[in-house]
């Protein structure tokens, strides 16, 4: 800790990918629309070269405020570490903003909105048209995590990355990649020209946000079939087999369920992903919301800005990040372990331990936006605490 990471032994993936050829430099396409136009302009003009090396020197996290942090936790009066995980998570916070001076006070949920063409496979009960509808939801405030994340003062911005036939909305940043991804039973989901674009946008993102004096941010995503692609993904870095990872999403049948399974099988067999480089199981098999999600935890690592992953999508993007750029993971607050089967073992793999345990697959970020009514009751104990002094007690020790 402390100083910048020596990349000798884990050199950043991405860096390879960029040099290989396989990416071109370009504007981003995320300009914004309507009332967010002006909003984010994303990284301007590219600098592949530029942008690997900054992605090669992230700094690691400040272990003299972590250190801060702990120690203020150890002057409240109650028990020592006697609030786990949520203790940890504040700790962590410090540590990545670099001051135990903790300020949560300005959040934001990004929501990454695309579709999937492997829809057409029958693995989900709903078609692809559902994408563009929640999409108008979440610009119109009156979805599921809008609502939550107004209770949580939680701002929410809708990223179209790749909604099917989407006409655009004034309250959905325009940051269209493609039009939906490609059917992976056929061929891959992205050109690897696409993957580093939404890379890019993720990226840029996180630097809007802090530019916008954003404290926090949330991963959140938004795009019918994406559980098929993310089980893909997670059967694929992981080496499991689909029956270990897959689950039913919204809700599949007996027979639904086999299906998705065979699916993914004929897709894993199709492009021998099993063991083989992140970035090709992502073009392969994985979506546009996907890689602009790992593009932000990408972010979150260059811009020091702490990222609440959501579910089981965010951590099949956050373990692509990780693979890319090793510590990326250390920049993550996991928030709670979904339903699906992948969830728990994604979470293992990236050795973080989500505080919500509730069987929970609502998706849309609302997951990690729950968690801020957690950090906030745990804020009120670290900023305010009664200490032992005030109660004229001996502190606890730590043996």
């Amino acid at each position: 800790l402390g100083g910048k990471r020596s990349r000798k032994q884990s050199v950043c993936r991405l860096s390879a990918f960029i040099f290989s050829g396989r990416a071109k430099a370009g504007r981003t396409v995320c300009q914004g629309s309507g009332k967010m136009a002006g909003k984010a302009k994303g990284e301007g003009i590219v600098n592949l070269e530029r942008l690997s090396n900054q992605l090669n020197q992230i700094s690691e996290p400040d272990k003299k405020a972590a250190s801060e942090a702990k120690q203020r936790w150890d002057s409240v009066a109650k028990p020592l570490g006697s609030l786990g995980l949520l203790e940890d998570a504040l700790i962590r916070i410090a540590a990545l903003t670099g001051s135990a001076d903790i300020d949560l006070s300005v959040r934001r949920l990004y929501l990454m909105c695309a579709d999937n063409g492997v829809v057409a496979q029958n693995v989900t009960q709903t078609g692809s048209e559902v994408t563009a509808r929640m999409a108008d939801s979440f610009a119109a405030g009156k979805s599921s995590a809008c609502r939550m994340a107004k209770m949580a003062n939680c701002q929410v911005e809708a990223v179209d990355l790749g909604i099917l036939n989407y006409p655009g909305n004034p309250g959905v940043r325009n940051c269209r990649i493609a039009n939906g991804t490609a059917d992976i039973t056929q061929k891959p989901a992205m050109t690897k020209a696409e993957l580093y674009r939404c890379i890019e946008t993720g990226i840029g993102l996180v630097k809007c946000a802090k530019e916008d004096r954003v404290k926090l941010l949330v991963t959140g995503e938004m795009g019918i079939g994406n559980t098929t692609t993310s089980a893909a993904m997670a059967a694929a870095l992981l080496s499991v087999s689909p029956e270990i990872v897959v689950g039913r999403g919204a809700g599949l049948s007996d027979e639904g369920l086999a299906t998705k399974r065979r699916v993914i099988a004929d897709a894993l067999e199709k492009y021998q992903l099993r063991g083989t480089e992140p970035m090709r199981i992502l073009c392969s098999v994985g979506g546009l919301d996907i890689a602009g999600l790992c593009g932000v935890f990408l972010g979150g690592a260059k811009y020091h800005m702490p990222i609440v992953a959501d579910g089981v999508i965010s951590a099949v993007a956050a373990l692509t990040a990780e693979r890319l750029c090793p510590g990326t993971k250390e920049f993550i607050i996991p928030s709670h372990k979904g339903k699906e089967p992948a969830s728990e073992l994604l979470m293992r793999e990236l050795g973080l331990y989500p505080v919500i345990d509730a069987g929970l697959a609502l998706g849309e970020g609302t997951g990690a936006v729950m968690m801020f009514s957690l950090l906030d009751i745990a804020m009120s104990l670290y900023e305010t605490g009664a200490t032992f002094g005030d109660f004229k007690i001996e502190e606890y020790h730590r043996f």
